[in-house]
């Protein structure tokens, strides 16, 4: 029995070629031949399967502990399969912060197609029961009956809040409902999520997992055979598979995935804490920096909490001035590469979402995402700070001002209470 370390690099072969070849194959075949007319064979039609695409379905499933894999074009192809597997008037309650590409596929796509979905903060138990429960939900006090999933996000984003997945799973369970994990905040290194309780995992395969921002992939793992059924009808008939080249990027990133993480990890620790202290900083968002964090990873089963993270600056400062003067950081979108990227959720990767759903799950307009990347965290800091600089000689002094008094009334009244 191979440890993960050794699985990451070496995978599980398929049984595909006696060449000796050290690494598999890519195989760039549309089609494949028949022995007989009468032969069953292994691939057929690439589409339906190809030996470099088994190859990643059999290692992300190893992995993640699961029984089988399936590799998408993306990380939307592989949540629109998932969700394909249910049927009108199905329910969904779905995480509160979600991804805005994710939020847009379920209200703006699948609610037209007769899913139904409830938002819910899936860190608060009651809360979360009553909405898969569905009793006395409906108009004029009819009973809706239980959800028949609940989707969410194992670090949510870009506020990085923690869901606990085994709590999820089991009031999931207990009304007969899926468990669904977008886990690629976190990827297996960091926690598995059917070892927990969870039914079927997502990654976006383009973040952490490819990690060279190179490919757009996306990753289903099953723990149900009657589940992974329902997905690979998806799979083969909508045709969002991933190419043979693509299965290949993917492959080759894992393989230095435990490496590249423990370095973002590290620097994005060392950045919440610079940030934490910074004058134009009002709020940072990374569960390392909390008191309990060494409570949040034992009851939460995770290793890290990943190497994104987030902040607001403080009124009066203009946050597009800190993102367009950074050096070091590029402004972009995604996350999970070996280069660092910063990017403004509001206008950038959740402008989906109405301005009145962000703010009321605390996505404001001064929020800044971090991902953070494995170069010296000294110049990641430096250019951070220089970009402040630039803020401070453009910052609102009156809007600044006013939310230093009004911080200063809130610790005197506190004090008063205390």
């Amino acid at each position: 029995m191979t440890r993960f370390n050794t699985q990451l690099v070496h995978g599980l072969p398929v049984g595909d070629n006696t060449t000796g070849a050290v690494n598999p194959p890519i195989y760039n075949s549309s089609t494949y031949a028949f022995e007989s007319v009468e032969s069953m064979p292994r691939w057929d039609y690439a589409r339906s399967g190809n030996p470099t695409r088994e190859f990643l379905e059999r290692q992300i499933a190893q992995l993640e502990h699961g029984t089988r894999g399936f590799a998408f074009a993306s990380g939307l192809a592989a949540i629109h399969a998932t969700l394909s597997i249910f049927r009108p008037g199905d329910r969904i309650v779905v995480g509160r912060n979600i991804y805005g590409g994710t939020y847009s596929l379920f209200n703006e796509y699948f609610a037209d197609r007769g899913l139904l979905f409830d938002a819910v903060d899936t860190a608060d138990p009651e809360a979360l029961d009553a909405a898969v429960s569905g009793s006395g939900r409906g108009s004029g006090g009819a009973d809706v009956p239980p959800a028949k999933a609940v989707y969410f996000e194992t670090l949510t984003n870009p506020l990085i809040e923690v869901n606990n997945v085994r709590a999820i799973s089991a009031i999931a369970h207990r009304y007969g409902a899926l468990s669904i994990v977008d886990n690629t905040f976190v990827t297996p290194y960091l926690q598995r999520p059917l070892d927990l309780g969870a039914d079927v995992v997502i990654h976006s395969a383009t973040k952490y997992l490819a990690g060279h921002s190179e490919v757009n992939a996306g990753l289903v793992v099953v723990l149900s055979e009657d589940v992974g059924r329902g997905i690979y009808f998806a799979q083969n008939r909508f045709g969002g598979v991933l190419a043979p080249t693509e299965c290949n990027d993917v492959r080759r990133g894992i393989q230095t995935l435990a490496l590249r993480m423990d370095r973002q990890q590290s620097n994005a620790q060392s950045i919440a804490e610079y940030l934490l202290v910074h004058p134009l900083v009002r709020t940072v968002h990374y569960p390392g920096i909390r008191a309990d964090r060494n409570r949040l990873l034992a009851e939460n089963g995770l290793k890290g909490f990943g190497g994104v993270l987030s902040f607001e600056v403080v009124p009066g400062v203009d946050p597009a001035v800190v993102l367009d003067n950074l050096h070091v950081f590029r402004l972009a979108v995604s996350l999970g590469a070996v280069e660092s990227l910063a990017e403004l959720p509001c206008r950038m990767t959740h402008f989906e979402l109405p301005r009145a759903e962000r703010l009321k799950v605390g996505i404001t307009d001064q929020l800044i995402r971090l991902a953070i990347g494995i170069e010296d965290v000294v110049d990641l800091i430096e250019d951070l700070g220089q970009a402040f600089d630039k803020a401070y000689d453009a910052l609102d002094a009156d809007a600044l001002q006013a939310d230093a008094d009004a911080r200063d009334i809130r610790e005197m009244a506190a004090g008063l209470v205390a």
